[in-house]
């Protein structure tokens, strides 16, 4: 294994001791998601699939906000300080990125097991649907870790990632929306061509992350 690849792995493993161990944190966010959708079953218990759909992707926005944004605002002045001692901006980022996608895939997946039991369930192909819950949990967390890491420089202020989250949000959750809408009808076309705009367009966000990110890290 190599320097880099140690430094990522260590970084990564910090971030997953500091999350099992601070685990009010993990708690919190499953709480968030268990009292949304239950409030949701008692205002709509029976939504047709078009409103399920889009309850299902402002839930998994929401989330990000509360799971994956924290990752750099609660890092403090002197702790970031110890960082650029001991490791370099390209290895401290990815290392961010990983462990929030982990993360987020989790908070996915739990959101989706707890929204399929609360309210009705009227996805057709199950396998598809969770499969694309992932890639799209994915592009959330890369999004939420690179706007979270400019915030953080901005002295903490998490509106500035609201405002830059939103252009690229808005058009990620309308792609990931039409994405899942086949999967309530077993004989609907899956468009592929969205699918590789979604990747590509994660792939541009990681890029963007390690080469902007190393301008910041020292600010």
């Amino acid at each position: 294994m190599s320097l880099s690849l140690r430094h990522i792995w260590t970084l990564f493993k910090k971030d997953l001791l500091l999350e099992i161990r601070q685990q009010y944190a993990f708690y919190g966010v499953l709480l968030y998601i268990g009292a949304t959708i239950f409030v949701l079953y008692m205002a709509i218990e029976n939504p047709d699939q078009e409103t399920w759909n889009g309850l299902f992707w402002i839930i998994q926005l929401f989330i990000s906000i509360n799971a994956v944004a924290k990752s750099f605002l609660q890092e403090s002045r002197n702790r970031m300080l110890y960082y650029q001692s001991i490791s370099n901006p390209v290895n401290f980022i990815v290392s961010k990125l990983l462990f929030n996608s982990l993360l987020m895939l989790v908070m996915a997946f739990l959101s989706f097991i707890l929204f399929a039991l609360f309210m009705n369930y009227p996805v057709q192909r199950t396998g598809l649907f969770i499969a694309l819950v992932f890639l799209g949990g994915w592009s959330l967390s890369l999004v939420f870790t690179f706007l979270a890491a400019i915030a953080a420089k901005a002295q903490q202020n998490a509106a500035i990632m609201a405002i830059l989250g939103f252009p690229i949000i808005l058009p990620q959750l309308l792609v990931l929306m039409n994405l899942t809408s086949v999967v309530f009808e077993t004989g609907s076309t899956i468009p592929y061509m969205n699918i590789l705009l979604l990747i590509a367009s994660d792939l541009l966000v990681i890029l963007l992350s390690v080469i902007l990110f190393p301008f910041l890290w020292k600010d």
